[in-house]
């Protein structure tokens, strides 16, 4: 098969519903296997969210740390009665491309987008702004990590963390492609957050972590490859750029065949 990743087979562990990463590696020539470690699901209660929204005007900043995060807040707008433009009288700031690039899909655009793609980053941009007294809007996952309010927080803002969707383990997952797995018939094992980790683990069953050991474990950046080192796994790479596309750099540079030694003709 061409392409820089033709023949080798890689499990991918997104979504169902989200097939960017399986069509980038597509493109490269790889066999795709999906296992869809989790799923995203609405807020247990949308009552917090819906309560800030409503006063959205007192808000300095809003912070969308993922495009989940803007898909859920512009959906409760809209069961408001309200518009994508209702934020455009906060400052918006976004962790990544992904979250950056779904704000303008409504027409919306990031003041504040760090370079590096993680909540430090963020809290580092933030440093150059003065937050004391300034309310920020956090909407999120339910479970996330809290680097980012505490940073805020530590930078005089008043923060309110809103559970906009939750992640939970996907109850329909591909026994084919964890037979796969577990006979070490694949090359590569990606993991595109610390929930596929941890879901991976709860779905495949602890004993999993022997079969990895001669596969290639891929993460998208330096959060999510802690989570699979905590958990036993080995992490044979970890992306530069913390998005799918440089995941995808990143598999390609270990995957790719290796140019042999230059053959010559002629005599001794």
């Amino acid at each position: 098969m061409s392409g820089a990743l033709g023949g080798r087979r890689i499990v991918v562990t997104r979504p169902r519903e989200d097939g960017r990463l399986r069509r980038l590696l597509e493109a490269e020539g790889a066999e795709v296997l999906e296992f869809p470690t989790i799923r995203i699901v609405p807020a247990a209660d949308y009552a917090p969210l819906d309560a800030a929204l409503r006063r959205i005007g007192d808000y300095g900043w809003v912070v969308f740390t993922s495009r989940n995060g803007v898909a859920a807040v512009i959906e409760r707008l809209t069961a408001l009665g309200a518009t994508a433009q209702a934020l455009g009288g906060a400052r918006l700031a976004v962790i990544g491309p992904g979250t950056d690039e779904a704000l303008r899909d409504h027409g919306l655009r990031a003041v504040l987008s760090p370079g590096e793609f993680r909540a430090e980053a963020l809290v580092a941009a933030f440093g150059r702004h003065d937050l004391r007294g300034v309310h920020i809007l956090l909407p999120r996952a339910a479970v996330a990590r809290d680097v980012l309010p505490e940073g805020l927080r530590a930078l005089g803002a008043a923060v309110d963390v809103v559970s906009a969707y939750r992640t939970e383990a996907d109850d329909a997952p591909a026994p084919a492609v964890l037979e796969a797995v577990r006979a070490g018939r694949i090359d590569a094992m990606t993991f595109t957050s610390s929930s596929t980790v941890r879901y991976f683990l709860q779905l495949a069953g602890p004993d999993v972590r022997r079969a990895l050991g001669g596969v290639l474990v891929a993460c998208i950046g330096p959060v999510t490859a802690a989570t699979a080192r905590a958990a036993g796994l080995r992490v044979g790479v970890v992306a530069t750029t913390y998005t799918l596309a440089g995941l995808v750099d990143a598999l390609r540079a270990a995957l790719s065949p290796r140019p042999g030694p230059a053959v010559t003709s002629g005599g001794r």
